[in-house]
C-alpha cells in the first residue's frame, strides 16, 4: 500500500511525462503536471508553466498547493533536444538545452524544497537518459545536461537525506515516443540492434520505475541511477 501523495510531473503533457502522470493517478496520488501547452492525462491538474522562468514556476507551485496541497513528489521530466554535431552546434543550441534540462530542473526542485523541509518528507525523481552516461554523437548538449542530473541528485541526497528527502535518477533508453518515431528508419534499426532486449521500451515501463521510487517501498534508496533501457547502457 502506497501513501497517497501530491505529485508534480514537469512536462507531463506528452510522451514519458504523460505516462508517468497517468501511472501516478492509477496509484492513487494527487497529480499535477506543468506544460507550456496541451494538458496532462484525465484526473490530473494541468498548470501552464515554463521551467525557464522562476516566477512562472513559483506561480505554478502556489496554484498546485492551493488545490492539491504541498507538493511531496517532484518528477523533473521537462526537457528539450537540439541535436547536431559539435562543430555545427551553436552556443544557443548548447545553452538552450542546458537552461531547460538542467537550470529549469534546479528552479523546480529549489521551489519544492521549501515544503520538503517543512514536512520532513520529499521525493525527487530526475528523468535523465542513457545518453547521459553512455554518450551520443551529436548530443553533446543533451548528454551534458542529463549526466549533470546525477551529480544534482547525489548532492541533494547529501544535503537533505537526513530530512526525509530522497533524490534518484531514472535513465530511460530508447522509448517509443514521438521523439524516437521522428528518427530515420535506418537509425531506428541501428539503435534497436544495439539493445540487448531487442526492442524499444514503452513509456509505461519508465513510469512504473518512477512510481516505485516515489512509493513507501523505496524510502531507503537515494542517489541511485535506475536504468530503464533494455540493457543498452550496462555499466555506464
Amino acid at each position: 500500500m502506497t501513501t497517497p501523495r501530491t505529485v508534480l510531473v514537469t512536462g507531463g503533457n506528452r510522451g514519458i511525462g504523460y505516462a508517468i502522470a497517468a501511472e501516478m493517478i492509477t496509484q492513487g496520488h494527487r497529480v499535477a503536471v506543468t506544460a507550456r501547452s496541451g494538458h496532462g492525462p484525465e484526473g490530473s491538474l494541468t498548470v501552464v508553466a515554463d521551467v525557464n522562468n522562476a516566477e512562472s514556476i513559483d506561480n505554478a507551485f502556489t496554484k498546485i498547493e492551493s488545490i492539491l496541497g504541498p507538493v511531496e513528489v517532484v518528477v523533473a521530466n521537462a526537457g528539450i533536444t537540439r541535436d547536431t554535431l559539435l562543430m555545427r552546434m551553436s552556443e544557443q543550441d548548447f545553452t538552450d538545452v542546458i537552461d531547460t534540462n538542467l537550470t529549469g530542473t534546479f528552479r523546480v526542485v529549489k521551489r519544492a524544497s521549501k515544503a520538503f523541509l517543512k514536512q520532513r518528507f520529499g521525493r525527487v525523481i530526475f528523468i535523465s537518459s542513457v545518453v547521459g552516461l553512455y554518450g551520443g554523437a551529436g548530443q553533446v548538449n543533451y548528454s551534458a545536461s542529463k549526466s549533470a542530473l546525477v551529480g544534482f541528485a547525489r548532492s541533494l541526497t547529501r544535503e537533505l537525506g537526513a530530512r526525509g528527502v530522497t533524490a534518484n535518477v531514472v535513465a530511460p533508453g530508447f522509448i517509443e515516443t514521438d521523439m524516437t518515431a521522428a528518427l530515420p528508419e535506418e537509425q531506428q534499426a541501428a539503435y534497436r540492434n544495439a539493445i540487448p532486449a531487442g526492442r524499444y521500451g514503452q513509456a509505461r515501463e519508465v513510469a512504473q520505475a518512477v512510481s516505485w521510487l516515489a512509493s513507501d517501498n523505496a524510502s531507503y534508496i537515494s542517489g541511485a541511477v535506475i536504468p530503464v533501457d533494455g540493457g543498452l547502457g550496462m555499466g555506464h
